[in-house]
């Protein structure tokens, strides 16, 4: 069990705010043990091919796995600063690159890996000072490549998850909403406890909790308490489970997002980018992107014709859409 002990300034301090860098650590997290979220399925071929990057496959090396350590390094997953949403996760990127070294070491190495060796890219990182810096251009490239393309579309689902309990808190109070998030989680005199295989007890005072709705890691609670000043608790956003009984976009769609998938299914005649942009009602640089990852997956073909490049479909593209 985690218990939470919270003073009454910390119980006035919960707010919500939705973590898009825990979203994609829990989707890499798919990514590297070929697992499958319970409502969305495969993370997609994208998320696959973001792991041929090395500071991608850096992160990925430390995350917990089924049946091994369930500790992730916390530096991964920095609590949402009170802002715009729509700077939230630069902000945390930012944060992770800012984590100090001898922090990033205690993490990695005494935390992560006290059981085990240090995998030997991972050393390297820790033992010149560059893990948090590579490990924030990891989650940057991995969430280019595999989320942002649908984050638009999940974080809508996570914002009516936060109006609907805010209504919550202002007709009940704090306790009710904190009762209320999961079955794993309880709340009375003053402590937030939370079930987990392990014991551990953190005293908040003054401090800050975050609540977050969370797609990723559905139906599970994601607990980060260890640390009063990173306190995030992670808990399943209300909607996602109902997702299944919704209208499924096409399987394609939901491998790759709806622009590149759009953009692979008019791709059976050679196109430029231009033409893609007028045809799709996209900017030129958001189509250059997705043909890009679309051709280092190898589902497109690029050709050049003088100064002209055009994008077509290729055998492997085909067989996508045929499947």
């Amino acid at each position: 069990m985690i218990h939470a002990h919270l003073d009454a300034e910390s119980v006035g301090r919960v707010r919500f705010a939705p973590s898009p860098a825990n979203e994609a650590v829990w989707w890499l997290r798919y990514a590297v043990t070929g697992g499958r979220h319970p409502v969305f399925g495969d993370p997609g071929a994208a998320a696959r091919w973001a792991l041929r990057r090395p500071d991608v496959r850096l992160v990925a090396q430390c995350l917990s796995v089924p049946g091994g350590p369930t500790y992730m390094p916390d530096l991964l997953t920095p609590k949402p600063a009170v802002g715009p949403a729509g700077r939230t996760f630069a902000e945390q990127v930012q944060a992770v690159g800012g984590t100090s070294p001898e922090e990033a070491a205690f993490q990695v190495c005494e935390m992560r890996f006290r059981n085990g060796p240090v995998p030997g890219d991972v050393l390297d990182a820790v033992e010149s000072g560059t893990f948090a810096e590579r490990a924030a251009n990891g989650l940057r490239e991995f969430w280019q490549d595999a989320v942002a393309d649908g984050w638009s579309g999940l974080k809508s689902v996570l914002d009516a998850d936060v109006a609907a309990r805010s209504v919550e808190l202002a007709t009940y109070g704090v306790g009710h909403v904190l009762k209320t998030l999961h079955a794993d989680v309880t709340w009375a005199d003053g402590r937030l406890t939370v079930r987990k295989n392990y014991e551990e007890t953190v005293h908040f005072h003054g401090a800050e909790v975050v609540l977050s709705p969370m797609a990723a890691s559905w139906p599970q609670v994601s607990v980060q308490l260890g640390e009063p000043g990173n306190a995030v608790l992670g808990y399943p956003a209300t909607g996602i489970g109902t997702a299944a009984d919704r209208p499924r976009r096409p399987a394609v769609a939901r491998l790759l997002g709806r622009s590149r998938a759009a953009l692979l299914g008019d791709l059976a005649a050679p196109r430029t980018t231009g033409e893609l942009a007028a045809r799709h009602r996209l900017a030129p640089a958001t189509v250059s992107y997705h043909l890009g990852v679309l051709h280092r997956s190898g589902l497109v073909l690029r050709e050049r014709d003088r100064n002209v490049v055009r994008y077509r479909r290729s055998a492997e593209g085909d067989a996508l859409l045929g499947g």
